[in-house]
């Protein structure tokens, strides 16, 4: 157990709607402290840290990765920026927790846990939703064969939104539409019951340029197992999941990427609801602390990847991701 992350110095990698949230999150733990942040702009840079008290400010993402004082660096860039940025901070020696979709393919998720692995680095994709303690609770109920043996997984996500053609969810160069913002979580969920499937079939309605807003995907496996999964940023589809088996259903009526209850149906049984409250002290529905804590506990035990977030199984949703796009016919200029 190391005794340097008593207090884990957190460095913040854009300024944007989640770099704020989770610097929320981290500043109600008592053992994080936020003491740097970055922008490409230092306008931004400093407009953030006025807005939160942190004391270092920087117009260059070069800059954080060099401090000192920074134990791990929170990228919270854009998707088509993840690469870039945390490759210089790796190869600057800092661990780093990495927003999702971990990058836009696989080529690039595989260049940055090479780089982590190699320097013997802590990488982490940031996918709260595996760090939830209901969804952990939900994972060990379906593994002791509460639902008995897993047949299909349904998760959907989709809002109404207008976004003009400048849009970065339109843009193709910044990895647009809907399937990284939205279809990464309920792919991820897929995985995290089923594995990576064996069978990946999809369709998207494609806007002029040549992204998806409206996409249906169907995975199998070779046991027979199916998972129906829907991505939208022009339907507000709501976010429910169900896992069901050979011996019930665990249903989430909505919000599964950070819920804070399910429903347990079994034959012959009255439908039991679990809530997050029921399984942990701190039933924090977005989870960012959840996140946060284990990243600092994968850090004070000496770990350079997370059992709850493993890197083989971020590579594996890229897998999937790609193979997804590639059937609907989505690519992203200068990567694909």
């Amino acid at each position: 157990m190391s005794e340097r992350y008593t207090k884990v110095r957190w460095g913040i990698l854009a300024t944007g709607g989640i770099a704020a949230t989770f610097t929320e999150a981290l500043q109600t733990m008592p053992d994080a402290e936020v003491v740097a942040v970055a922008s490409r702009r230092p306008e931004s840079a400093k407009a953030f840290g006025e807005r939160y008290g942190i004391g270092r400010t920087y117009g260059d993402w070069a800059r954080l990765a060099a401090d000192d004082e920074v134990d791990v660096v929170y990228v919270a860039t854009p998707h088509s920026a993840h690469r870039a940025a945390a490759g210089l901070c790796l190869e600057a020696g800092k661990p780093v927790l990495c927003e999702k979709a971990f990058t836009l393919n696989t080529r690039e998720a595989q260049e940055l846990v090479d780089l982590a692995r190699g320097r013997g680095l802590f990488l982490m994709e940031a996918m709260w939703t595996y760090c939830n303690p209901l969804i952990r609770h939900m994972v060990t109920l379906v593994a002791e064969g509460a639902v008995g043996e897993v047949r299909h997984v349904s998760a959907h996500f989709g809002f109404s939104g207008v976004f003009g053609p400048t849009h970065r969810l339109r843009d193709p160069a910044q990895g647009g539409g809907a399937l990284l913002d939205l279809g990464v979580y309920p792919v991820s969920f897929a995985h995290l019951f089923l594995g990576e499937p064996d069978h990946v079939a999809a369709w998207a309605h494609l806007t002029p340029e040549r992204v998806d807003e409206n996409t249906t995907i169907s995975l199998g496996w070779n046991s027979g197992a199916v998972a129906s999964l829907s991505c939208s940023i022009t339907a507000d589809t709501g976010a429910p999941a169900v896992v069901a088996g050979t011996g019930g259903r665990i249903e989430i009526p909505d919000g599964f990427f950070h819920a804070d209850r399910f429903v347990l149906h079994r034959p012959g049984h009255a439908p039991h609801t679990v809530h997050l409250s029921d399984v942990h002290p701190d039933p924090d529905r977005s989870t960012m602390r959840h996140e946060a804590a284990e990243v600092a506990r994968c850090l004070r035990a000496g770990l350079t990847e997370s059992p709850l977030v493993p890197l083989d199984g971020s590579l594996a949703v890229m897998r999937t991701l790609d193979a997804i796009r590639d059937r609907v016919g989505v690519r992203y200029p200068g990567v694909d």
